[in-house]
């Protein structure tokens, strides 16, 4: 006897149940799906590879200060338009565009705020705005953080991810601010004051080029592009065959232009023992002390 499996009905119409987007990330370095709400309590960070996924400005200062103690200043600081740059989307569109995107004013966040209840002064870079492209603002905002650090004699901490370097729809003007930033160092290098740079993926160009190749320790986040320019216009400039990863962090590590590489989550709590060493050698901290 033979027997048949009895067919299944088919309903005209019928609909799979809607699945809710935004639960699942794919992680672009080893492929692994990850659940979201477990990749944002990692930090953004790959559980299987250690992928270092990027986030917001914002995003920044809740994984390394300690929680309510940011306070901004100069948050209403707004690009004008020198230039009355005209191409396919003028200048003031694209950074309407971005602040919508981001809800941010301007591509850097600056103030002061706590790590392990030590007073800091925190800038923070978004490469979602504009690339994180330096204008005359940000390159305002960041000078005006190193003189308030300068001022109050706290450690200076700025994480840089900035795949644009100056903007150029402001001309000379941007250009001027890798100058003023770096001028701003120098004055607080001669006064003893602690700047620790913090680079992340990517970090590029007259960012790179400036206040950010100059902190008295500079930290990196794993497998960050770090460089002025990108690979291949290197390679069509000189002509000749590039190391493979060679602007990556492990590779800077390797040949001295960094001196650290730290894992995101690991990040708050080597910034604080850095401090630490630090403001206990011959620096601000003993020196107000003597004065005192």
């Amino acid at each position: 006897m033979r027997f048949f499996a009895k067919k299944p009905k088919i309903v005209s119409g019928a609909r799979k149940k809607d699945i809710p987007g935004g639960l699942w990330t794919k992680c672009p370095e080893c492929g692994e799906l990850l659940f979201s709400k477990k990749l944002k309590e990692n930090l953004e960070v790959c559980p299987k590879c250690d992928y270092h996924f990027r986030v917001g400005a914002y995003e920044r200062i809740n994984i390394v200060l300690d929680g309510g103690t940011f306070r901004e200043i100069h948050g209403n600081m707004r690009s004008k338009d020198p230039l009355k740059f005209k191409g396919p989307r003028d200048y003031p569109a694209k950074i309407k565009r971005d602040q919508k995107i981001t809800g941010l004013k301007e591509a850097v966040v600056v103030g002061e705020g706590k790590i392990n209840g030590r007073q800091v002064a925190l800038g923070v870079t978004d490469s979602r705005f504009i690339m994180g492209s330096m204008g005359s603002v940000v390159g305002e905002k960041i000078t005006r953080l190193i003189e308030y650090a300068d001022a109050e004699k706290i450690p200076l901490i700025i994480i840089s991810g900035s795949g644009g370097g100056a903007r150029m729809y402001e001309g000379l003007l941007s250009l001027m601010q890798m100058a003023k930033t770096s001028a701003a160092l120098e004055r607080l290098n001669r006064h003893r004051g602690l700047f620790i740079s913090v680079l992340t993926n990517p970090t590029m160009a007259g960012i790179m080029a400036s206040f950010a190749s100059l902190g008295d320790i500079i930290m990196a986040e794993p497998g960050a592009l770090i460089g002025f320019t990108g690979p291949r216009v290197i390679q069509q400039t000189i002509r000749q065959e590039l190391p493979e990863g060679f602007q990556s962090s492990d590779f800077l590590l390797e040949h001295g232009l960094i001196d650290m590489i730290v894992n995101r989550g690991e990040m708050k709590e080597t910034l604080s023992k850095l401090m630490g060493y630090l403001d206990s050698s011959d620096g601000w901290q003993r020196e107000a002390k003597d004065k005192g």
